[in-house]
């Protein structure tokens, strides 16, 4: 696995084990086209999946708004105050992402798209061989995210999704229901699971 930086240098709440997952299925899947994620934050998941990508001269594109999600707003679970803007009052997760990948020398390799994912979906026209979803894990979020971007992934494409948990005792349930959800579709069938990050191919 060939990464330009330490991920353990980088923000970001993706284990070791489902990173390396990422890795390798992004360098299985890109051999037919680009990838996409939802969900940017700082650039951990882009340093596996860009430096994957890259060793098959593929595109990541990555949509955030980097404003962070529900539970990293000030207040909230998952905040952490590194990431406030120059106000003081506002998360700001972009210039930590852009370091990430210039470190990385994923520049060339690894699109930033700052805007939700609804948004750059309505003008969205290019097939891809891999999504991965881990943005905003509202219900209406995550559901956004699936319905908008799972027409765009390939026959034989892979759609990751992290944070999905079982057991409602070890995360929200979201991520775990569009899980649910895709494989009750007909449209994928999962090839699997690490950790909380769920792998399914489309069928």
């Amino acid at each position: 696995m060939k990464l330009g930086i330490d991920p353990n240098a980088i923000k970001g709440f993706l284990l070791k084990e489902e990173g390396e997952s990422l890795y390798l299925a992004a360098k299985k899947y890109s051999k037919r086209g680009p990838c996409l994620e939802i969900g940017s934050y700082c650039g951990k998941s882009a340093l596996y999946i860009g430096s994957a990508v890259k060793e098959n001269n593929q595109l990541l594109y990555s949509i955030d708004h980097h404003k962070g999600s529900e539970e990293q707003q000030p207040g909230e679970e998952f905040f952490d105050p590194d990431l406030l803007d120059e106000t003081g009052n506002s998360i700001n997760s972009l210039p930590f992402f852009l370091d990430t990948i210039s470190k990385a020398g994923l520049k060339d390799i690894v699109i930033p798209m700052i805007s939700t994912s609804v948004e750059v979906s309505k003008a969205w026209t290019k097939p891809l061989a891999m999504v991965f979803i881990d943005g905003g894990h509202s219900e209406k979020a995550a559901n956004e995210d699936y319905d908008a971007w799972n027409p765009h992934i390939i026959p034989g494409g892979l759609l990751a999704i992290h944070d999905v948990f079982p057991n409602p005792e070890d995360g929200g349930r979201p991520p775990f229901n569009i899980y649910t959800k895709a494989k009750k579709s007909g449209l994928f069938k999962e090839v699997d699971m690490i950790g909380s990050l769920a792998l399914l191919e489309k069928l």
